[in-house]
């Protein structure tokens, strides 16, 4: 028998197994690991597996597959989840099989549970029967863009952390840029000015005047952006280069004050800018001189460009490929680079040639006059130009062999500068050197790191200055080596724009572009105020995960918001500002009941809710699968909600227990509905509510753990207070945290990887910013480990 060995190599502590010799402490871990997370059922009675196995053949396998795999004509999906045996017990007495829920009950039930829940069902059975595997994958749309983008920024210049924001303004007396008529040189938080018939400052005439305004737009989201200019004067807006003009109205159109322009930026970029604005003197009257720069950003309205979003300084030069590239494999609860269709061929090879025009345009001549003291003979600078850039995109340096292929033959195959940039760009971006970043084992560890660390952090390829020395002088070779590097880079613009992107994946508002609802009942919810919302959301995210005081439970423990006036009249009392006067976004007061951190945000409750009413189910299957990472099996078939108005006396949480009272659909709706009711007390557009029809509103609810404890709820504040604490909500934020950066299962690293994170977590003190650098930190060492186990 096996049960008391084992049970004796789970007592060994883990501190032991870390001090053997990494020969025998790597394979001892993953089995104190496996033996520690055995289910009872896998010491249980020989004679019971056999018994549960039998059954299971007989009455079950038709329908889930010898291993649990499923069948097609029958139950499709895998048969996996994380019930305790007890749990699973109850469902299979209760429900199975389906023809007659009674044959199966008792001891039978619970010997069925057993056997399958030890043979393919527990998380432990999966990884035995089939140990996780690093995949294979192409880069996705996403970093294909942040790539391209710092392709760019290799030959243009890195951008920097800064910290003041708004645009700088110098302002002219007269219509045209002379020393000696500057007048006025600031900052000014946005461009949104109406002069009137006023000059704009001491010594500035209103008839004639210029003013210049430069900074940089800094992107929190990667997608499609609309920028407005209203001007009633001559103006000009050079964007993301200042050879570049996107909006020409330098020769006044008459009666034309606003020009519209559609751009794709990307998240963690600044792009820089320049706006001239010149008011010349004319025989007719003129209007009234006024400007702002505004825009809508991805799923917003239009508004001013906030103060947030600009900063005082140009940034290089920067790149965004507008090719629309088709979504990525999302099937595995983050995005994949999986599939390689022709749809996705073709936008490689647009985004391919897009990129090269910028490059023989803008690159080359930035680079020719960088080194024009160079050799010229056999065109050594576009050959050097070349090789570095294929050299960037290959991640690595280039043997001679490859160098002939991508450089060589394609400059002599041409005379002309730009056309060799064009082929060596289309050759170089569709080879699989570039789209598949771990294609990589030729090359140093310090480069293979290197790669891994800005795959994870940035998504993209490594071109700072700093880490391509690093990886020169092959000082990324070590567990400190690596972790420091990590944490040089966790501070950049890029890793906030991916970390914005996975919290707005975690906390399932990714997808929550536009929210309406009924405007009888909810008069004034627009999108003016769903930007708000989404803006104060925002804040407060960036609040938490950058802050010096950051702590993850203040995603459910903080007292206060960030608000504006517009929400402060919609939502009440407890959403006005902290201080009267200040910014449009600032803190909110404090209120224990009204602010749970973002549990409660109007953003999420909005968005998890119908046209007039909440949704428990929405809600509830948004706590179960994201903030606690609980397995939910798809329903048995799609149905509508019940109509409100055909049970008027019935409130939410009835109506719901009424639909869903079925024993087959309680089998998971005894898990969602009983979260989801906890948060009763906030409306279909988040605002607290006591009543509903009259009736107080019965906001208790529970939650059962993975160690088949059972949680009791009120409401929502004692939800939050259980998930700011709970092990269930942590290790879910760990792993998806990690699956999301590394686009891999959190397995694949170590059966110990996720514990091991997860107590790192705990004892940060509950940083996101340190569990970031421990998760870039162990993606990125996989080649060491690959040479210490050599």
């Amino acid at each position: 028998m096996f049960v008391a060995p084992l049970q004796r190599i789970a007592s060994i502590p883990v501190a032991m197994a870390l001090s053997l010799p990494r020969s025998l402490s790597l394979p001892l871990l993953a089995v104190v690991w496996f033996c520690a997370h055995l289910s009872p059922v896998t010491v249980a009675d020989e004679a019971d597996l056999a018994l549960g196995e039998s059954l299971y053949s007989q009455g079950c396998a038709s329908c889930h597959g010898q291993q649990g795999e499923g069948v097609e004509s029958e139950y499709a999906a895998e048969l996996v989840g994380d019930f305790s045996v007890g749990q699973l017990a109850e469902v299979i007495a209760e429900t199975m099989p389906e023809e007659d829920p009674d044959a199966c009950v008792g001891e039978d039930a619970e010997a069925v549970a057993a056997y399958i829940h030890h043979a393919f069902y527990s998380e432990a059975a999966r990884l035995r029967n089939r140990p996780a595997k690093r995949a294979f994958a192409r880069l996705t749309g996403e970093q294909l863009r942040q790539s391209l983008a710092d392709l760019y920024a290799h030959f243009a210049g890195n951008s920097w952390m800064h910290q003041e924001q708004g645009v700088e303004g110098i302002y002219f007396d007269g219509a045209r840029w002379k020393e000696e008529n500057k007048k006025i040189t600031r900052v000014d938080p946005v461009i949104d000015f109406d002069f009137g018939r006023e000059g704009p400052g001491e010594g500035i005439q209103p008839e004639e005047f210029y003013i210049y305004w430069s900074g940089t737009l800094k992107a929190d989201r990667s997608g499609e952006y609309e920028i407005i200019l209203h001007s009633t004067c001559s103006c000009t807006l050079d964007f993301g280069d200042s050879e570049r003009t996107l909006i020409d109205n330098h020769v006044q159109s008459e009666g034309r004050t606003e020009f519209r322009r559609r751009i794709r930026l990307i998240a963690g970029r600044g792009y820089p800018f320049d706006l001239s604005f010149i008011q010349r003197k004319r025989k007719t009257e003129q209007p009234p001189a006024s400007v702002s720069l505004c825009w809508v950003p991805p799923g917003g309205s239009e508004e001013v460009i906030p103060s947030r979003n600009l900063l005082s300084t140009s940034f290089p030069a920067a790149f965004a490929v507008q090719t629309k590239l088709p979504p990525d494999d999302s099937s595995y609860g983050y995005e994949r680079g999986t599939g390689v269709s022709r749809i996705w061929d073709d936008a490689v090879t647009q985004a391919a040639v897009e990129f090269s025009q910028f490059a023989s345009s803008e690159l080359w001549p930035r680079y020719r006059k960088k080194h024009k003291n160079d050799s010229d003979e056999n065109r050594g600078q576009l050959r050097s130009f070349l090789t570095e850039m294929v050299e960037t995109a290959f991640r690595g340096p280039l043997d001679s062999e490859t160098k002939q292929v991508y450089i060589d033959k394609q400059v002599d195959a041409t005379e002309d500068d730009a056309e060799a940039i064009r082929r060596v760009c289309l050759l170089s971006l569709k080879s699989p050197r570039f789209l598949y970043p771990t294609l990589d084992s030729n090359r140093s560890k310090s480069q293979q790191v290197a790669n891994r660390l800005a795959l994870t952090l940035y998504d993209s390829l490594p071109v700072d200055d700093w880490l391509l020395k690093k990886i020169d002088k092959n000082e990324l070779q070590n567990e400190q080596q690596v972790t420091a590097a990590a944490w040089s880079m966790v501070d950049d613009y890029r890793t906030r724009g991916k970390v914005r992107a996975f919290l707005y994946h975690w906390f399932h508002v990714a997808s929550i572009d536009e929210i309406t609802k009924d405007n009888d009942q909810h008069s004034g919810f627009d999108q003016r105020l769903v930007a708000d919302l989404r803006a104060s959301f925002d804040a407060f995210v960036d609040e938490v995960v950058w802050s010096e005081a950051s702590d993850f439970r203040q995603f459910f423990e903080a007292d206060w918001a960030y608000t504006t006036d517009r929400m402060a009249a919609f939502y009440g009392d407890a959403w006005k500002p902290a201080e009267s006067a200040g910014a449009p976004l600032r803190r909110s007061v404090s209120d224990a009941d009204m602010h749970l951190g973002v549990l409660n945000h109007p953003l999420l409750m909005s968005g998890l809710a119908y046209f007039k009413t909440t949704s428990p189910i929405h809600r509830g299957v948004f706590l179960n699968r994201y903030i606690l990472g609980r397995t939910l099996r798809p329903p048995n078939a799609a149905f509508a909600p019940l109509n409100p108005d055909l049970h008027p006396n019935l409130t939410t949480r009835e109506r719901v227990t009424l639909q869903t009272e079925d024993v087959n659909c309680q089998v998971c709706h005894v898990r969602i509905n009983a979260l989801g009711f906890a948060l009763e007390n906030f409306d279909a557009v988040g605002r607290w509510r006591a009543e509903e029809n009259g009736r107080a509103i019965d906001a208790s609810g529970s939650y059962v753990t993975r160690e088949s404890e059972t949680v009791n709820f009120e409401g929502a504040a004692d939800l939050a207070n259980y998930l700011a604490d709970s092990a269930d909500c942590h290790r879910a934020f760990v792993e998806a945290a990690f699956e999301y950066f590394t686009k891999q299962p959190v397995s694949a690293y170590g059966a110990e990887t996720l514990d091991h994170l997860t107590d790192q977590f705990h004892r940060s003190g509950f940083k996101v910013r340190d569990l970031l650098v421990q998760i870039a930190a162990t993606a990125a060492s996989e080649p060491l480990m690959a040479t210490e186990e050599t």
